[in-house]
Parts: C-alpha cells; sequence; structure tokens
C-alpha cells in the first residue's frame, strides 16, 4: 500500500526561471510547492535551493502568462491562482531605463520595474533634481518638483516607421549619461560612474591630459560642472537638415496619435509591455503649471533656499500689513488706504463694437454700449438705455474666449464661443485700443472660469495681456536689423516650416530680430516667464487630442482635453463644434466591456464615446487627472494624494 506521503498529497512541481543578469543567461529551478504556501515562502525556498551567496532583496517574482508581479508575499499560490503550469519568473524589481528628457538629452537610470508609472516618474524627478544640482550647486534641493505634471511616453510607430525607412544612412551616435548606481543619487560624494557611447577622448582643460568619461561627469573638475550644465539647459538650436529628419505632427489627427503612447499611472512597466533599456519620454502631460509665477520660480531655479525663506516672508509681511490695517479701522482708527467695500463687485462699462457670426454674412460690426458685472455681459442700444432691459445678456461661464488680436494692424478682437444645447453661439467683440483689450479681455477670461473682476488675479491677468500685446509689438531697430549678412542666424530653425516656405530668410531674420528688441532688457528667467504666459495665451494651448466616435454620430471626431474643459472638434476644419466645462460635470464613468467613455453634466446633458486613436483609458487618466490637479492647495509643503490620484484615474477593468 502507498502511504499518503508518496501519493495523494497536495504538493505539485512549480518551475521557476532565474534571471542571472551578470552571467548572462537564465536558469531554472524545480520547487515542490502546496497551493497553501505563501509567496515569500517560495522566494525563501528557491534562494534555499540556488545556494549563491548574493542580495536577493531586490528580487521578486513575475508571472509571465498573467502579466503581474506577484508582490503580496503573505498571499497564497490558491489565492493568486499560480497553478502547475504558472511560468514565473524570479528577476530583479529595478532595471535599467534610457530616457529621453524634454531638452532631447538622454540619460540611463536604474528604476523600478514594479512600481506604478506614477510612483516611478516621481522617483525619476527626484533622482534627476539630486544628481544635477547636487554637483552644480551648493545649495541641495530634493529634485524636480510637481512631478505629478509629467509623465512617461512610448514613441509612436509612426515616427519608429520614419526612422527605419533612413535605416541605410549613418547611425546617428548619442551620448548617454548613465545614472547607474549612481553615488549622488544615493546623497554620497560624487565619484567615477558615467558610461558613455561615444569613444572621443576628452581633455581635462587644467591638467591637459586625457580622462575617462565618467571623471568628466561625477568628477570635481569644471568639465564635470559643463556636462550637467548641458543636461540641465534646454538643446541648441538644430539646422533645418536636423529638422527635417525629426518626426513632426503636421495635423491635429497626428498629434491625436502620439498622445496614444501615454503608459498607464496605475500599473508598472512591466505589465504593460516595457523592457529592461527600452526607450521613453519624460514629458509634461498635464498643462495646469502649478504655482508658476515669477518670484517663486526665481527662488526655485536659483535653488537658494535663503530666496525661498524671503518669498514666504515677503506673502508673510503683506498678509501682516493687511491685518495691522483691520485692527487700526476696528479700534477706529485710520489707515493709510481706504479699505475697499468687499461686497462691491467690480463691473466694466464701455462702447464696443459687436458681430454675430451667422452663414453668408458679411462682417460687419455695430456699436453698443456694455457692462460687464460678476460672470455677465449685457449691451444696450446707448449709455442712456443702461437701467433699462439690455438687448441681451450673455453668461461667459464655461465659453471659450479665442484672442483675435493684430497690434501692427491696430485690431483688438475677443471671440465668444458660447456653449447652447446645439452646439456653440458665435460673438465677436471688437475694442478700440490695447488698454480697453486688456481689461475686457481679461474680464472674460476670468467669467469663463466662473470668477468676477472681484478676483485677486484680475489686475494681474490685464498686466499679462498687456505685456503680452507690448512683446508683439513691433520695434524699429535699424541698426541690427540692417547688419543682417554678418550674423550667423539661421531664420529656419525658428519658425515652422509652412514660414519658412512662405517668407524669405531676409524677411524671416528681420522679423526675429525685431521681436528679441522687446526681450533684451529682460533677465533669462523673466523671459522664459513671459514666453509662458505667451504659449498659454494661444487658443490651443494645452489641448491633447484623441480621435473619437461619439454616440449616435456617423463620423469620427476629435476630442480635445484641458486643464478645465472638454471640446468635440470638427477633424476636417478643426473649428470646435461643443465645449463642456469639467465644473458642469455630474460624473464619469467607463463601460471597459464596449469600451465606452460616459459623462454627464448639468442641466440634463450626457454625452457617450469610443476613443479609436488610443485605449479608453487613457482619455478616461486624463479626465480624472486634471480633477485631481485642481485639489491641490497653495501649501508648498503639501504632500500628494497619491490614493486620490488612483481613486480618480485608475479605474477597473
Amino acid at each position: 500500500m502507498i502511504s499518503s506521503n508518496e501519493f495523494g498529497s497536495n504538493s505539485w512541481e512549480l518551475i521557476v526561471h532565474i534571471d542571472c543578469p551578470y552571467e548572462g543567461e537564465e536558469k531554472e529551478s524545480t520547487l515542490q510547492v502546496s497551493g497553501d504556501l505563501h509567496v515569500g515562502g517560495v522566494m525563501l525556498k528557491l534562494v534555499e535551493q540556488i545556494k549563491v551567496l548574493r542580495d536577493w532583496s531586490d528580487y521578486a517574482l513575475w508571472w509571465e502568462q498573467k502579466q503581474c508581479w506577484l508582490l503580496k508575499t503573505h498571499w497564497t499560490l490558491d489565492k493568486y491562482g499560480v497553478q502547475a503550469d504558472a511560468k514565473l519568473l524570479f528577476t530583479l524589481q529595478h532595471k535599467m531605463l534610457r530616457l529621453r528628457l524634454p531638452n532631447m538629452k538622454t540619460v540611463r537610470l536604474n528604476v523600478s520595474f514594479s512600481s506604478v508609472v506614477f510612483k516611478v516618474v516621481g522617483d525619476i524627478c527626484k533622482t534627476l533634481g539630486k544628481c544635477i544640482m547636487g554637483l552644480i550647486c551648493k545649495n541641495y534641493v530634493a529634485g524636480i518638483r510637481r512631478s505629478e505634471e509629467l509623465s512617461l511616453l512610448k514613441r509612436s510607430e509612426d515616427t519608429k516607421k520614419k526612422k527605419r525607412k533612413e535605416k541605410n544612412k549613418e547611425p546617428v551616435i548619442e551620448d548617454v549619461l548613465d545614472l547607474h548606481d549612481s553615488p549622488v543619487s544615493l546623497g554620497l560624494p560624487a565619484s567615477p560612474g558615467l558610461y558613455s557611447k561615444t569613444m572621443t577622448p576628452i581633455y581635462d582643460p587644467a591638467s591637459g591630459s586625457p580622462v575617462s568619461s565618467t571623471i568628466t561627469w561625477f568628477g570635481d573638475s569644471p568639465l564635470a560642472k559643463q556636462n550637467w550644465n548641458n543636461l540641465a539647459v534646454s538643446h541648441p538650436n538644430c539646422t533645418p537638415e536636423t529638422l527635417a529628419k525629426m518626426y513632426q505632427s503636421r495635423t491635429l489627427v497626428d498629434k491625436a496619435k502620439l498622445n496614444a503612447g501615454w503608459l498607464d499611472s496605475s500599473r508598472s512597466l512591466m505589465e504593460q509591455g516595457i523592457q529592461e533599456d527600452d526607450q521613453l519620454l519624460l514629458r509634461f502631460k498635464y498643462y495646469t503649471f502649478f504655482d508658476l509665477n515669477a518670484k517663486y520660480h526665481v527662488s526655485k531655479l536659483s535653488l537658494s533656499s535663503g530666496s525661498q525663506d524671503l518669498a514666504i516672508e515677503v506673502e508673510t509681511d503683506e498678509v501682516e500689513a493687511a491685518l495691522s490695517n483691520l485692527e487700526v479701522t476696528l479700534e477706529g482708527g485710520k489707515t493709510e488706504a481706504i479699505l475697499e467695500d468687499i461686497t462691491d463687485i467690480p463691473k466694466l462699462a464701455d462702447n464696443l463694437r459687436l458681430f454675430r457670426s451667422k452663414k453668408l454674412t458679411l462682417k460687419t460690426f455695430k456699436q453698443y454700449w456694455f457692462v460687464f458685472k460678476d460672470t455677465s455681459v449685457s449691451y444696450f442700444k446707448n449709455k442712456d438705455a443702461e437701467h433699462g432691459e439690455p438687448i441681451e445678456k450673455l453668461n461667459l461661464r464655461g465659453c471659450e474666449i479665442v484672442p483675435d488680436v493684430s497690434v501692427s494692424g491696430k485690431k483688438y478682437g475677443i471671440k465668444l464661443l458660447i456653449p447652447v444645447a446645439d452646439g456653440m453661439n458665435e460673438v465677436h467683440l471688437r475694442c478700440d485700443n490695447e488698454t480697453q483689450y486688456a481689461r475686457w479681455m481679461a474680464a472674460c477670461v476670468l467669467a469663463s472660469k466662473g470668477k468676477s473682476m472681484a478676483d485677486s488675479s484680475y489686475h494681474a491677468e490685464v498686466h499679462n495681456i498687456l505685456s503680452f500685446l507690448k512683446m508683439k509689438s513691433r520695434t524699429n531697430a535699424p541698426q541690427e536689423v540692417s547688419d543682417l549678412e554678418s550674423m550667423d542666424m539661421k531664420p529656419e530653425c525658428f519658425v515652422s516650416p509652412r514660414y519658412a516656405k512662405k517668407y524669405k530668410s531676409k524677411q524671416l531674420a528681420a522679423r526675429i530680430l525685431e521681436a528679441h528688441q522687446n526681450i533684451t532688457h529682460m533677465s533669462l528667467m523673466e523671459a522664459k516667464l513671459r514666453f509662458i504666459q505667451a504659449w498659454q495665451s494661444l487658443p490651443e494651448f494645452g489641448l491633447s487630442y484623441y480621435i473619437v466616435r461619439f454616440r449616435g454620430s456617423k463620423k469620427d471626431d476629435l476630442l480635445g482635453i484641458s486643464y478645465n474643459r472638454l471640446i468635440r472638434i470638427d477633424t476636417a476644419t478643426g473649428d470646435p463644434i461643443t465645449t463642456w466645462r469639467f465644473s458642469n460635470m455630474k460624473q464619469w464613468n467607463v463601460n471597459w466591456e464596449i469600451r465606452q467613455v460616459a459623462i454627464e453634466f448639468d442641466q440634463n446633458v450626457s454625452i457617450a464615446f469610443a476613443c479609436l486613436s488610443a485605449d479608453c483609458k487613457v482619455v478616461h487618466e486624463y479626465i480624472g487627472g486634471y480633477i485631481f490637479l485642481s485639489t491641490r492647495s497653495k501649501d508648498q509643503n503639501e504632500t500628494l494624494d497619491e490614493d486620490l490620484f488612483h481613486k480618480l484615474t485608475g479605474g477597473r477593468e
């Protein structure tokens, strides 16, 4: 008779492959296990059977068929569903990844392939910040701030196809900064640790002797500081030939295809098919830049803790001064400045010209008396009729504000796209001068966000608009423009291809130099912030496009997702059809079976669409991500609520 120990037991054989990166091949081990054995026990048995002295703390089990990590070591094999036919790999959780930064530089660093992408991006930003700033600055920083605004992007298939066509050409040699086991990232003193694909000898300017590539990055020599500075700054202007080889999205459809490559923030790299030493792009995903202002970012980029303390002290002094004035007023005294009535809502009243867009009609403007108050604008026949009933009252909450400005032509227009049940009503306003335009434009922008002119940001918005108009104005600089021949500048590197074909090089160079005269008096930081403000003022700023099919529609449309709204866009013309604000959203959900996103808004408005250019999870994460970012407060010491992010973006498939 066969004993139960020899036959009929619940144990079975489990084959585990062992990843040995230093030995160049995988090993295989067979374990006798049972379903009630926990994952930690399997790993312990495996290490005891291997009998190799090594640090196994970073190893974990990867289930190849299910494409998932077995990270909950207290779970049993039965709970995970692991059986004898399972293909398990005992491998490192941290592996090398090549990362292309926004400034076109490439780094190679050790990242976790088992953590979710949201956490990986945060760790990457900390590592880059520590490595770069810890070497070139005396003051230490925790890393790149606001990592939640960035994510990892896979290159589009279109760019890969284009590179395949050019495979017969000479390969481009790319310098790769290797941060593997970087002592700087571990908080240790600098020492050699760089790998580079180039074999060109580099000479130390102090001694004149050849130095290794590792010393040129991590040493204390001037070369090290120069290399880290090169990594920290933007990529130099490329030649027209190089630009022509780069993939450029020509249409909104092309842009929609690029957005299909965003990784799922709630899953790990290996779960999404990313392998060791693959290349990903680190890019800004959410265009809602938190606390972006000159005063704070000057201290941020100078990396001076003293400047940050000073900025906080200045803000504190302003608050204390306001409290002091309030205290004097309550005691019956007089303050230096008269306190305004906080219950009084400011208003604008002026003569403007109006035109309502209609088909097959000439664009003729007619003058009316306009009154702007709260988030609505009313217009009357003339000033005397202001106290009567208006001709029309336009509620601007949730509308689209599009500037229609030509400084050289002295045209200062505002296009209002007001959402209605069947689409968008288009209204054009025309101002007389820059000052009037800035005041009304700022009021319209705030009203579209649900804010009135009583908001503290109104005057700053007016100032930014005026500064932007001044920057766009053409200045006469004959002494600089007349000497174009002696300047080593290729205008084609600064403008888009369609403008390079439309104008001659001399015309473009003159225009570039004229525009440059408007910012020569600015510091580098101020010029960069002014550039971002100009970018943010563009109608299409921050829009991420996807090709979708709306429920009930027979044709494809584009869906534009911004930080505060969704826009349905006509694929053929690029014109907006309908806008829905996040502030009016009641709920949204995803039907994972049919891969359809459904959203409900106020006033019984509901939409549903299937995403064609990307997985619906990408769109779902965009919406939830922007809502998550809107919950951030001004407290600089806040910690991100990662659980809330995953609740809003993770979904359940």
